[in-house]
């Protein structure tokens, strides 16, 4: 099962989210048939989003990452709500690239590029907070801590893995958010820096099953933590014909008008989860005399 744990440190001066999300990432795989690379992309996302969505509070809250870059991938979208249901999907899921030579691993960044990450939190206020950066390396992982550090002022550590089997299926995924707390002294800095510089990389430590508590465990060495939340979290898509049929009255009479005359019908498909809603004529017609 996948899940998250959200943990302190006994003095309050470090939080830590951590999650296993290979189930989430498996199945957004299955659904947009994405390349090994573009899986560990829209994978890396997800996970973030999932990590996140432990910020919001109500159960209509939500959060959305639009990853924005000019490679081959195109645009990322990613929302994920209070509950860790998320989804998400690639403008080009079979954007691809080789092994990274220097050390071996997907080259996410390639098939980003250079562009922007926005987020947006939307948590029942008149507006939403908007926050947008310059993505730095289009990682993800590295783009998001930038964004914690500028936005936010959050100094934050990052951690984003996805391991992609040699049949492209979704061995392992997962990762952390390690964030200070105002106040953190210099030597729980110090004391964080040197755990970051010992630990495996995240992908290790997913592959060798660790759980979520053991990888909180890992990063926060020699601290005294306390596990404060453990929630599944998962890939669902929440379209729905009535859903479908509100987008097509916000189209306006006169469009709706124009699809009627020239097409007959509709279809319109969701690009979370690749699902299709087909519109007769009659049922278009219904629509827009309903709008009357």
């Amino acid at each position: 099962m996948d899940y998250l744990v959200r943990a302190i440190d006994k003095d309050a001066q470090v939080r830590i989210f951590a999650c296993s999300s290979k189930n989430m990432v498996e199945k957004s795989r299955e659904i947009h048939n994405t390349s090994k690379t573009a899986t560990a992309a829209l994978g890396r996302s997800l996970t973030a989003a999932a990590l996140m969505s432990e910020n919001l509070k109500n159960e209509a809250d939500t959060l959305t990452l639009n990853i924005k870059g000019d490679g081959d991938i195109g645009q990322i979208v990613v929302t994920a709500k209070a509950n860790g249901i998320v989804k998400g999907y690639v403008n080009n899921p079979m954007a691809d690239a080789d092994i990274r030579e220097s050390d071996g691993k997907l080259d996410v960044g390639k098939i980003v590029g250079k562009g922007t990450l926005t987020v947006v939190a939307d948590q029942g206020l008149k507006e939403p907070y908007i926050g947008k950066v310059e993505l730095i390396s289009g990682e993800i992982a590295e783009d998001l801590a930038n964004y914690f550090y500028r936005s936010d002022q959050v100094p934050s550590v990052v951690s984003l893995g996805v391991l992609v089997d040699v049949d492209y299926s979704v061995k392992a995924a997962g990762g952390f958010i390690l964030q200070l707390m105002p106040g953190a002294d210099d030597e729980c800095i110090s004391k964080i820096e040197q755990n970051i510089s010992k630990i495996k990389s995240i992908t290790s430590m997913l592959d060798e099953g660790m759980t979520p508590e053991q990888i909180v465990e890992a990063v926060m060495s020699g601290f005294e933590i306390k596990i404060l939340d453990k929630k599944g979290i998962g890939f669902n898509c929440d379209c729905s014909f009535e859903k479908v049929e509100d987008s097509l009255i916000s189209l306006g009479k006169g469009e709706l008008k124009a699809i009627i005359e020239e097409d007959g019908r509709a279809e319109v498909m969701c690009h979370f989860c690749n699902s299709k809603y087909n519109f007769s004529k009659e049922e278009l017609t219904s629509i827009l005399e309903s709008m009357e």
